[in-house]
């Protein structure tokens, strides 16, 4: 039946064809009239295309004359400062980004008057899907209302133990290597923080910490982060159909597979757990993220399909652990640079613990210090150093200058940390910002670690327990020194901000009797 159909559709394109060339000049045919056609069809629109694009180069080359040029590296963060509010950036000869880099610019850009840049962001979704970090309107709002529960105090206080737990193999393996021994922080903070995403994302108990960069999930991830970051350089990169033609196209959507492979083998295996299961507090296991995933409903009874919970599932596992391993990763680096610091912090954990190698949620509370540590970390190296939005306005700024409607636009979060308008003496590592006295009357954009607005980080709570729990633990079993014998550590903008060379630091134990 369904040949016959489709041998009665060709006859009658066949027919079609035949009449359409009987009343056509002699020699031009029915089929050359319809090519011709969408040739001419396929040129307008390119035409219109092109005289758009065009109109838009000068329309945004005028307006952007109004803003000064970005002449910034990210090698050079460490040392900079600056009191601009916008500057123009050109990613490449023809996408000019407006730079904001003060909390009166920052503030409407993060509002809902914007949009997420889609030519940015969507070279992450074959890698993240629509969740979360790329999804928008609708769609957003109702994820984000059923994710929300997933960070309830009530939940993250059940992953204290968890990180203890992944600090403590992260120590273990430092205690192994002898006193005075040289490691790279972010090769060790990044695992740590992979293993606790893991546990607390999906109760996937790892062995990361352990086998290293050799795991295959790692090495995707590794893999992804460096040809995301390196696409947009790459003009022709932005054509889809070239870039997986590409070597690192196709490396791409390999590591795309063994990501989504693993993350669709843990959710098939936990969904049949919970058919086995009538709850999971009766089987004694706290909730974690995938629990909450696969019970969220709506109002009417409608949950999440397997898709989103892949999608939300791969961009937690991706954000949950990056942005924390450089958060840790340069907090070490300030205590090392700064030994007063990091002795205070050491003598407030000792009182703290009282010998005690393990935190607990009452501990987290506790620890006002390296909290300020931890946050002026955060000031001088942002894990995520900016955000992008598209204007779905025009818009206005203070003091007359304005950006139509489309524009793509940057929060420049570590510029922003760096304005000394805001922050007197940005370059100098000060935790006492931080102190309640001179954080109550502080601008809410001027301190952006979590970004802000509606779209603020769902996970910001669960990041600064992770941290306060890692620095705390590892300040009380070792003291840091840099490693002046490796190349220093020079600020590199990934998707967040590493070390060009990686941050070396010697260990020196505290405590050897463990």
């Amino acid at each position: 039946m369904a040949a016959s159909a489709e041998d009665e559709q060709s006859r009658d394109v066949s027919e079609f064809l035949r009449l359409l060339s009987a009343r056509l000049p002699a020699g031009v045919t029915g089929t050359t009239l319809v090519m011709w056609t969408l040739v001419l069809v396929l040129a307008v629109r390119l035409s219109a295309y092109v005289v758009n694009f065009i109109a838009w180069q000068v329309k945004i080359r005028r307006v952007v004359k109004q803003f000064p040029e970005d002449d910034f590296h990210s090698d050079q963060l460490l040392s900079r400062d600056h009191n601009h509010r916008y500057l123009t950036y050109w990613q490449t000869p023809v996408i000019a980004l407006t730079m904001c880099s003060h909390p009166d610019t920052v503030k409407p850009i993060l509002s809902n008057k914007t949009r997420k840049t889609e030519w940015m962001y969507r070279f992450f979704r074959p890698w993240l899907g629509d969740g979360l970090l790329l999804s928008d309107g609708p769609k957003w709002q109702r994820n984000r209302r059923l994710l929300t529960p997933a960070f309830h105090f009530d939940i993250l206080k059940h992953y204290v133990q968890l990180f203890s737990e992944s600090t403590a193999v992260l120590l273990g393996k430092w205690m192994s290597r002898g006193p005075g021994a040289s490691v790279e922080l972010f090769d060790h903070i990044g695992l740590m923080t992979l293993d606790n995403i893991l546990k607390c994302s999906l109760g996937y108990s790892s062995r990361c910490q352990t086998d290293g960069q050799s795991a295959p999930y790692v090495l995707a991830v590794h893999d992804l982060t460096r040809l995301i970051e390196d696409r947009p350089e790459h003009l022709p990169y932005h054509i889809d159909f070239i870039y997986y033609l590409s070597k690192d196209g196709r490396r791409f959507r390999r590591a795309c597979e063994i990501v989504h492979s693993f993350s669709g083998q843990v959710i098939k295996e936990r969904k049949e757990e919970l058919k086995k299961e009538d709850s999971s507090f009766k089987s004694g296991k706290c909730l974690d993220l995938l629990d909450i995933l696969l019970k969220a409903t709506d109002e009417d009874g409608t949950g999440l399909s397997v898709s989103e919970i892949q999608d939300e599932v791969n961009t937690f596992l991706f954000g949950g652990h990056h942005t924390t391993a450089s958060g840790i990763s340069w907090t070490l680096y300030h205590l090392a640079k700064h030994k007063d610091y990091q002795d205070k912090c050491r003598a407030e954990v000792e009182g703290v613990l009282q010998g005690r190698e393990e935190m607990t949620w009452h501990d987290i509370g506790t620890l006002p210090f390296i909290t300020m540590c931890i946050k002026e970390s955060m000031r001088c190296v942002p894990p995520v150093p900016r955000v992008a939005r598209s204007l779905k306005q025009d818009m206005t700024f203070v003091g007359g200058k304005w950006l139509p409607m489309g524009s793509p636009t940057i929060t420049d979060i570590a510029g922003t940390h760096r304005n000394r308008d805001i922050w007197p003496n940005p370059t100098v590592y000060d935790p006492y910002r931080f102190s309640p006295e001179n954080s109550a009357n502080r601008h809410p954009y001027a301190f952006l670690p979590f970004s802000a607005g509606p779209r603020n980080c769902i996970g910001q709570n669960f990041a600064m327990n992770e941290m306060k729990v890692s620095v705390a633990l590892i300040v009380q079993r070792f003291q840091l020194e840099l490693d002046e014998t490796k190349p220093p550590a020079v600020p590199f903008d990934s998707l967040t901000v590493q070390a060009k060379d990686g941050i070396w630091m010697k260990l020196h134990p505290v405590k050897t009797d463990t």
